[in-house]
C-alpha cells in the first residue's frame, strides 16, 4: 500500500515541499523554490538522489507552482499518484484547532485573521490557492502552527485587556511552531519508553524562530509565542518579548509608522540587531575574538530561554525531560552546556561527551543520574504533516 502526500510550505518568496509516501514514511522528492517575485527565482528539485536545479521567472505563487508540477512531470514522481496536498498554515485563529480539509468557507476564514500573521499567512493562503488550481482532483488538507496549543488554559492564553476588545479581534496567546513540538514532544515519549500522557516536558524548539512549549502529561498547557510570531524568545531577525511601550516610545520619539515599528521588530532584531550577524557559528567565531556584543547576544539569548524554562518548570510543578530541537537546539552543544549548567541546582547532569557528539539521531545528553532527562530530538515537521493529513482524509 502507498500513500503519497505532496507537502507545501509557502513563504512570503518561498515555497519548500517534500513528497512523504504515508504508509512507510520515505521521502519520494523534495524540493525549494527561492525568490518568488523575482526574475530570477531558483528551483532546486531533488528525487531518487538527484538534485535537478532550474533559474526561472517566478512573478507570484501561481507561476511558482506551474513550475513545481512541470519539474515533477519532467523528473518524477509523477503527481497523478499523489492522494492529497497538505499545507502548512501558521494561523489558524480560534476556529480551527485541528487539521482540517480545506473548502472556500475555510479559505476564507483564513483571509480574514490573516492580519494576526501579516508575513505568514497571505503567502500561505496564495500558495493554497495556487496549489487548488494546479492539483484541483484531491483533497487538500491545512496542518495549523498554532493547533497543538488550543488546550492552552484560559489563564495562560487570556491577555489582560478588554474583555471586548480581545473578545471581538481575537487577541489571545494561540502560540506557534505547534507541528514541531507535537512531532518532537512524541519522539521523547517513545525515546524514552513512557506513555505520551505518562509525564512532564519542555520542548525548545531553537531555529531561526524559536519557542518554548510546556506539555503536562500529554497536554501543551504553556507556549512562548502569543497572539503573533513575535512573542517569546529572542530569535533570528526578531525580538522576542519587549516591554509593550516600546510601539508607542519610537512612534513617538522617532515619528516612525507601525509598519516601520513591524519591519524592525521582525526582521532587524533578535541576534542580528544585537551582533550583527544571526549564524551560531559567526557569533561563537567572534566571541572567540573578544567581541563584547556577540558575547552580550548569546548572554541575552541564553538568559531569555532559561527565564522561559524556570517558569515553566514552575507551571508544570515539577519537569521530567527538556529536549532541544530544531538548527540551533540540534547543532549547538554549548547552548545546551549552560543551561544545564544553570539548571544544576535541580540536580541536572549533562553527558559531556554525548552532548559534544554531533549526530542526527534522537538521544539522551544527560547522565543516568540526572534529575532531568536532556534530550536532543531532530524535528520533522514534513513528517508530522504527512501524518496529520492522511489521517484527515482517512486513508
Amino acid at each position: 500500500m502507498s500513500t503519497p502526500i505532496l507537502l507545501l510550505n509557502a513563504g512570503s518568496s518561498s515555497i519548500k515541499y517534500q513528497v512523504i509516501d504515508a504508509d512507510d514514511e520515505d521521502v519520494l522528492a523534495s524540493g525549494l523554490i527561492q525568490r518568488i517575485g523575482d526574475e530570477s527565482g531558483t528551483i532546486d528539485h531533488t528525487v531518487d538522489g538527484q538534485t535537478h536545479h532550474q533559474t526561472r521567472g517566478f512573478p507570484n505563487h501561481g507561476r511558482a507552482l506551474t513550475v513545481l508540477v512541470q519539474m515533477f512531470e519532467e523528473f518524477g514522481p509523477p503527481l497523478t499518484t499523489v492522494k492529497a496536498v497538505g499545507h502548512r498554515i501558521v494561523h489558524g485563529g480560534a476556529a480551527f484547532n485541528s487539521t482540517t480539509v480545506i473548502d472556500a468557507d475555510m479559505l476564507e476564514h483564513l483571509r480574514k485573521v490573516s492580519p494576526l500573521a501579516p508575513l505568514h499567512n497571505p503567502p500561505a493562503l496564495s500558495g493554497v490557492e495556487a496549489a487548488l488550481r494546479s492539483l484541483p482532483d484531491v483533497p487538500h488538507v491545512a496542518i495549523f502552527d498554532t493547533a497543538f496549543f488550543s488546550t492552552l488554559p484560559p489563564e495562560a492564553y487570556t491577555y489582560a485587556v478588554p474583555r471586548e476588545l480581545a473578545a471581538e479581534h481575537g487577541i489571545r496567546k494561540y502560540g506557534f511552531h505547534g507541528t514541531s513540538h507535537s512531532f518532537v514532544s512524541r519522539a521523547v515519549a517513545d525515546l524514552l519508553g513512557k506513555p505520551y500522557d505518562s509525564f512532564n516536558q519542555i520542548v525548545c524548539h531553537l531555529g531561526n524562530g524559536a519557542s518554548v512549549s510546556a506539555i503536562d502529561h500529554g497536554v501543551a498547557v504553556e507556549a512562548s509565542m502569543g497572539l503573533t510570531p513575535l512573542a517569546g524568545l529572542v530569535m533570528g531577525t526578531r525580538s522576542g518579548d519587549v516591554d509593550p511601550g516600546l510601539h508607542a516610545f519610537l512612534a513617538r520619539q522617532l515619528g516612525w509608522t507601525i509598519d516601520e515599528i513591524d519591519n524592525a521588530l521582525n526582521k532587524k532584531s533578535g541576534m542580528p540587531g544585537l551582533s550583527g550577524v544571526t549564524d551560531f557559528r559567526d557569533i561563537n567565531e567572534l566571541i572567540s575574538e573578544g567581541d563584547p556584543a556577540a558575547t552580550l547576544a548569546l548572554n541575552v539569548y541564553t538568559h531569555r530561554l532559561l527565564s522561559y524554562i524556570g517558569s515553566y518548570i514552575a507551571v508544570l510543578g515539577g519537569v521530567d525531560a527538556i529536549t532541544f530541537t530544531a538548527g540551533v537546539g540540534e547543532n549547538n552543544p554549548g547552548l545546551r552546556a549552560a543551561i544545564a549548567e544553570r539548571l544544576g541546582f535541580l540536580g541536572v547532569t549533562l553527558d559531556r561527551e554525548a552532548n559534544d557528539t554531533r549526530s542526527k539521531q534522537a538521544r539522551v545528553v544527560s547522565t543516568p543520574e540526572s534529575s532531568i532527562a536532556i534530550l536532543v530530538v531532530p524535528t520533522n515537521e514534513e513528517l508530522a504533516m504527512a501524518r496529520e493529513t492522511k489521517a484527515a482524509i482517512g486513508a
